[in-house]
């Protein structure tokens, strides 16, 4: 089959505005720096940067944040085609404070964003049984025609034996609850053939997930990761077909499937600015890997480089590294990018 792309992202855009002022409180701060965001947005920008043909399926309002959008999308390479724009929505925006090295306040301000009224007409106006791999976002599925439109991409991706990768993406505010957030994954998984998320997010997936994580976004307990982990084996049973990939942050990711004992890929050792991003850079430097026929640890590991990357910089689009700095990364540490150790 021949294919226009190698990645086709679908979810949520807008415009990040992250303070200018590290280590303010968010009451001090007093400017910020402008970029675009939004988890697939944020994924479809790591893996255009490391040399990957990428488009972006979601949608902008007819405004001036959509116009921002668009241009800074052709800016980084990625096709804007299938980006409608939709009346009477506004193209979404998020707020960031920087307080290292573990507080990054974030205020979405999403009432009607535009990205929510894709629907499955605009689906299928884009090529995706051309693509090599499409990316889908949990909170897509959290309300408006978007839901509906994520499962019509899956169920064509799936039939055309595309890679379908799902991100978890869990933003507690965007969700009813977490039997809204399970009902609403169940109903996709069938058609995904790579799960990614953190112990958090997963914990969420597999099982009742406690309030201070699902609404406080607190990390799990020991408890909870080891009750996480008993619960993983079965979720894999039940959907032999799948591969989970455990973002454990510091300690870099683990790759689980049914056939095979776990698999963990450390991480790497470097200095927090700003972990906004993190996890979209890793699924941007797996994509990459995985794109290039490499195993599972060597496109995990070099996720972990892309995400080691970012939490060291300013932003999160914007501070997504290319492939000759993740290049030099690993050769810094004399650890070049291989198959495999």
């Amino acid at each position: 089959m021949t294919t226009t792309y190698d990645l086709i992202t679908l979810g949520r855009c807008g415009m990040d505005l992250f303070s200018q002022d590290i280590g303010a409180p968010f009451t001090a701060i007093t400017g910020f720096d402008a970029h675009i965001g939004g988890s697939p947005t944020n994924i479809a920008v790591a893996a255009s940067r490391l040399g990957l043909r990428v488009a972006l399926l979601t949608a902008v309002g007819p405004d001036l944040v959509g116009d921002f959008v668009l241009a800074h999308l052709v800016q980084e390479g990625i096709d804007t085609r299938y980006i409608p724009r939709k009346p009477g929505a506004h193209t979404g925006l998020a707020i960031v404070g920087v307080q290292p090295p573990d507080r990054f306040p974030l205020v979405f301000y999403r009432q009607n964003p535009a990205d929510i009224w894709l629907d499955a007409d605009d689906v299928a106006a884009a090529p995706i049984e051309q693509t090599r791999a499409l990316l889908l976002s949990g909170t897509a599925l959290s309300r408006g025609a978007c839901a509906d439109a994520t499962v019509v991409a899956a169920q064509r991706a799936s039939a055309a034996g595309v890679a379908t990768y799902l991100d978890l993406d869990l933003r507690p505010d965007q969700w009813a609850g977490p039997a809204a957030l399970r009902a609403a994954l169940n109903r996709l998984l069938p058609f995904i053939d790579v799960v990614i998320g953190t112990e958090e997010e997963v914990y969420a997936l597999l099982g009742d997930a406690p309030e201070s994580v699902f609404v406080g976004g607190a990390r799990l307990t020991s408890e909870q990761v080891a009750e996480l982990e008993r619960r993983i084996p079965a979720f894999l049973a039940a959907t032999p077909e799948h591969t989970l990939i455990l973002k454990r942050g510091a300690r870099g990711a683990t790759i689980c499937a049914a056939d095979a004992p776990p698999v963990e890929v450390a991480g790497f050792p470097v200095t927090v600015l700003n972990t906004v991003g993190a996890g979209d850079a890793f699924a941007g430097g797996l994509l990459f890997g995985r794109s290039q026929g490499w195993d599972w640890p060597a496109s995990v590991r070099i996720g972990n480089a892309c995400g080691a990357l970012v939490v060291t910089r300013h932003g999160c689009a914007a501070a997504m590294p290319r492939l000759e700095e993740v290049e030099a990364f690993l050769a810094n540490l004399e650890s070049p990018i291989s198959q495999s150790d």
